[in-house]
Order: C-alpha cells, then structure tokens, then sequence
C-alpha cells in the first residue's frame, strides 16, 4: 500500500509539476505576444481606460434600480421621478462613448499588431536557409500567415480589454450585491468555485483541439497549394479523383476537429448557467422570506437581482474569452515557432568588392538534412578566373548541389569553398552573393513588368539603357517590342503570360544586368528551342569574357566549347578534361554522349 501511495504521489506531483510548467509557457507566450501591442501603448491605454469606464457603469445601472422602485415608484417623490431617468440617459451616454472609443481603438491597435506580425513573419522567411524551404511544405507556410496569425488578434488585444472590463464589472456588481444584502451575496460566490474547475477543465480540452485545427488548415492549404500549382498534371493524367480524395480527407479532419473544438467551447456555458440557477434559486426563496419578514425591500431585492443577472453577461464573457486565449496561444506557438527558426547567418565580416572569380573546392563534403546518402564526397577542383567549366553527370550526381554551396545556399559539411584564395565563410553573404549571377532551369519571374523583372532586387536603380542592353544580349528584344506595352507589360503569376523560351531569356537578361564575374548557368537553355538556343549561345559566348563561368547542362552539345569539363557521379568528380580528351576516354561522359547521340534503329 505504500509502494501504491508512493506512486501516486509521484504521478500527482508530476501532474502538477507539468500543469505549472504549462502555465509558465502559457505565460511567457502572452507576454511576448504582448510586445507586439505595446509599440501602440498609447491608444491600447484609451482602449483599456474606456473599458473600466464601460465597468465602471455596470454597477452604476443596477444602483439606480433601487432608487426608481424605493423613491419614484413606492415613494413617488418627484425629485426621484425626474432625476432617475435623467441619470439613466446620461449613464447609457457614457456607455455609448466608452463602447465606441474603446472598440474603435481596440480594433486599429489589434489590425496593426497582425500586420506587424505578418511582415515580422516574412522577413525571417526571407532570411531563412534554403534547408529550411526544403523541410517546411508551402502550404503549411502559408496557413501560419492567412490563418494562425489572425487567431492571436483576439487574444492579443481583445481578451486583455474582456479580463479587464468584465473583471471589473463583475467585483462591482458583486460589491453593490454585498452592499446590499451580504448573505444572498455570499450564495451567489458559493458557485465561484464550481465555475472554475469547469473553465479549468474544459480549458485543456480546447487548447488540444486548437492545436488540432490548425494543424488541419495547414493540411488544406498545402493539398490546395499543390492542386494549383500542378493543375496540368492532375488534368493530363486524369487525378481529379484522387486529388478531391485527399482534399476530401483534410477538409473532413478540419470539420472534426473544429467540432470538438465546438462541442468543448459550446458545453461550457450550460453549465455555468445551471451552476447560476441553482444559485438565483436559492436567492429567490431566501429574498423572499427576508422580505416576508420585512428586512428586505422591494427595490433593494429587485436591485440585487438586476445585479445578480447583469452579472451573467461579463462572466459569460469571461468565460468565452477563454476560448479565445486558448486558440490564441494555440496559434502563438506556431507562428513563434516560425519565428524562432534559426536565419541564414554568415560569420564572415570581409565585404571584398568585386572578385576576380577564381573558385576552388578543397575536399568538400555535404549531406541534405533530409537525406542518409551524401550528396558530395571528397570534391576537389579548381577553376581559374575567366575559365568555362561545364558540370556533367546522371541526374542526382551533385552537379547542381556544387552550384548551390558556391552562393552558400547550402554550408559544407566539411571542407572549403575558396574564391580568390578567401574561404567564402569570411565573407559577409550579402558581398559574396553580389559577385554571382545565377540562371537555373526553373526560372523565377514575378507578377510584375518585364522591366522590374530584368533589374530585380539591387538592379532596380539601372537605367533603361542598361536594362534594354541585357535585354538585346539575351535576344529577349525581340518578344518584348511585340508586346502591347513594352518593357512595361505584366509577365503574370510566375511569367505564365510568357512562353518557356521567354521566361528563360528574361532570366538570362538579368544576369547579364548583374554583370557579375562568376556566373552559374545551370541547365540555361533547357527551355529554348533550336533558334532560340543557338541565339543565347552566342550571347553567351561575348558573356564569358572575363568571366568565370560555372555551366551544368545534361545536353551535352551545350558545353563541347568548354574550357573543362568535369564528370560527377554519385558525388564525386570521377573525369576531368576537354570534350575531346573525353571522347577519347571509355568512361562515363563517352557513355552519355553515345545515349544522347545514338543513331536511332530503323
């Protein structure tokens, strides 16, 4: 028996234990949510005074019950009779201001927390590494800024202004209950503590579900991000079905959470209310014998029970604001979560200028995060400054991960990258990244003109002689002259306007603009057709002078005029030489070329 006493006691601790260091988190959680309200202190403040004057008149309408019956009804003193209603409309005046001022101020203060909230948010999504968008759905991301953050509004503001008015309306209505009659008063505080433990229990259960929800509405959007972006596919190979399951299945998890949530949400106030009637009925019978016996008025007794059921109305929202508080800090979690995740970060403090372009790799490793196989193995190379090196290999050899570490997209995991004899480590990113141009197969084009997209970013202060000049290099001149409105036309979402060969010379056209001494072109011309790529090489070829030029290709016609060309497979440089000294050689860049040159059987 004791061996079961003492375990008992163990697990009873612990409980506690646990629900304290909840509380604390809880704690801290609103707390930092609060640092987001108090760059708006000033108008947060008016907010709060015109709540506890809002309170403050709660009790002030229930005493002017007693006076009106007492004075102007039983009495019938004339000063009563006129000087009560006009007390009635001045209170209701007050009230009417406080509400306005107080909601109106609440409202601007909670929609600028969001907002400042939200662009927090996106700066660090903007500094995050790339692993980070490697491990993180879109979707999921997305729901974090169109549903969690809006979940904190009321618990930022809303329920700050809830604890305070009705907190205060309810010690002023019960000190008025106990002014008057203090045994009737002393009822109605009997049900405090049975109100609690329900708030309390039913608290658990809500945060759980609230966690739940937003887990499911982060489902949804990812599903619904995916059907979008992928709708040719789902219509090409008939997935309608299949896509409608899966949206079926997380809709239907969010419509299950979201009623549990509801049924814990909804259950709370029946129950407090059948705790308040079995108080009220038990202030009934006692009034009434008081006032049987004469110790209690009219207007007193219809006083306290104005009183008594005014009451009813802030601690139900009290109560409610629980709900609330609950999905909140359900929500906090989730975007602090977002917001704690570790930025790209550089030790380097060295800002060189512009580089010659000598590249070396000196055994260098790297693994994704998500991934046992390492991704590179022991690589060394190095490319001398204006020199052409074309990266060659199966698909998954490394060639574009070679790319990714040169702009520390991706950090080694051992080794080091050197440029003009500096480890990149030294150098701050913002310096290294402007030495570097990059033109990849999946373009990159924005919802703007084609102007903006050609002098993005730090090349927005080009001028227009500049930009049309990359333009003509990238022979993308001759689309945009044809377009309705020139260098100011609109490319749409991801330059759907445009064709692939379009968008890939506007993405050529910008790194011409850059005019960067290392430049990566990894698969380039993939979307261009015969002319179009024959045009690009050639401006490629006036683009190489005096430039270090980094080219990842499968097609390997695109890079037999390379200076070098080095053979990756399985993460590893296995041939190095010129397409000729290749050819020679029975490895693996003579074996891809016969595939990709083979005479087809008649």
């Amino acid at each position: 028996m004791q061996n079961v006493a003492r375990r008992l006691t163990i697990r009873t601790g612990g409980a506690d234990i646990g629900q304290m260091s909840k509380q604390i988190r809880d704690t801290r959680l609103y707390l930092r949510l609060l640092r987001y309200v108090m760059p708006y202190w000033r108008l947060f403040l008016v907010a709060i005074v015109s709540m506890i004057v809002l309170a403050a008149t709660e009790p002030a309408v229930a005493a002017l019950i007693k006076p009106m019956l007492d004075g102007a009804f039983i009495e019938q003193d004339p000063h009563t009779m006129v000087l009560v209603p006009l007390l009635f409309i001045g209170l209701f005046i007050i009230r009417g201001l406080a509400a306005f001022t107080g909601g109106a101020s609440l409202h601007w203060v909670a929609n600028k927390a969001v907002m400042d909230l939200r662009a927090g948010m996106f700066r660090r999504l903007l500094a995050f590494p790339s692993q980070f968008y490697d491990l993180h759905p879109t979707g999921r991301l997305m729901s974090k800024f169109t549903f969690d953050v809006t979940q904190i509004r009321d618990a930022a503001t809303n329920s700050v202004t809830v604890l305070v008015r009705d907190s205060l309306a309810i010690i002023g209505l019960v000190a008025w209950m106990f002014y008057i009659n203090w045994q009737l008063a002393l009822i109605v505080m009997f049900g405090a503590p049975f109100i609690a433990l329900t708030v309390f229990i039913v608290r658990r259960r809500l945060r759980r579900m609230g966690r739940k929800v937003q887990e499911s509405m982060a489902d949804i959007h990812h599903v619904l991000g995916e059907c979008i972006e992928g709708h040719r596919v789902v219509k090409l190979y008939g997935g309608q079905a299949q896509e409608m399951a899966r949206f079926n299945e997380a809709i239907n998890n969010n419509r299950r959470f979201m009623m549990k949530y509801a049924m814990a949400a909804v259950a709370t106030t029946p129950l407090i209310q059948l705790i308040a009637a079995m108080a009220i009925a038990a202030i009934i019978f006692i009034a009434t014998s008081q006032a049987a016996a004469g110790t209690l008025s009219i207007g007193a007794f219809i006083s306290f029970f104005g009183a008594m059921v005014m009451i009813l109305a802030p601690l139900k929202r009290l109560v409610g604001v629980n709900e609330h508080l609950q999905r909140g800090l359900a929500a906090c979690e989730s975007i602090f979560e977002l917001l704690d995740e570790p930025a790209e970060t550089a030790e380097g403090r060295r800002a060189p200028g512009r580089l010659r372009g000598e590249i070396e790799f000196k055994d260098v490793s790297f693994r994704y995060r998500n991934r046992e196989a390492s991704a590179l193995r022991h690589v060394n190379l190095r490319i001398t400054p204006g020199e052409t090196v074309a990266l060659v290999g199966p698909s998954g050899s490394g060639k574009t991960t070679v790319a990714h570490l040169i702009p520390e997209f991706y950090v080694a995991n051992s080794g080091r990258i050197l440029i003009d004899g500096m480890d990149i480590r030294e150098c701050t990113l913002e310096a290294l990244r402007e030495n570097i141009a990059l033109v990849s197969q999946d373009v990159v084009l924005f919802h703007d003109t084609i102007r903006n997209n050609i002098a993005y970013g730090t090349l927005r202060g080009r001028n227009e002689r500049d930009i049309i000049e990359a333009a003509r290099a990238a022979h993308a001149l001759e689309f945009i002259d044809q377009m309705p409105e020139g260098m100011n036309t609109l490319i749409g979402e991801k330059g759907v306007w445009l064709s692939g060969g379009q968008r890939q010379r506007l993405a050529i056209a910008r790194a011409i603009l850059k005019d960067a001494p290392i430049l990566i072109m990894d698969e380039a011309t993939s979307s261009l057709d015969t002319a179009s790529e024959r045009l690009i090489q050639s401006a490629l070829e006036r683009l190489k002078q005096n430039r270090t030029c980094l080219i990842i290709a499968h097609r390997l016609s695109t890079i037999e005029n390379a200076d070098r060309i080095l053979v990756i497979d399985h993460g590893e440089i296995v041939q190095a030489g010129t397409h000729r000294e290749l050819l020679q050689e029975d490895g693996v860049y003579a074996r891809l070329h016969k595939v990709q040159f083979a005479e087809p059987v008649n």
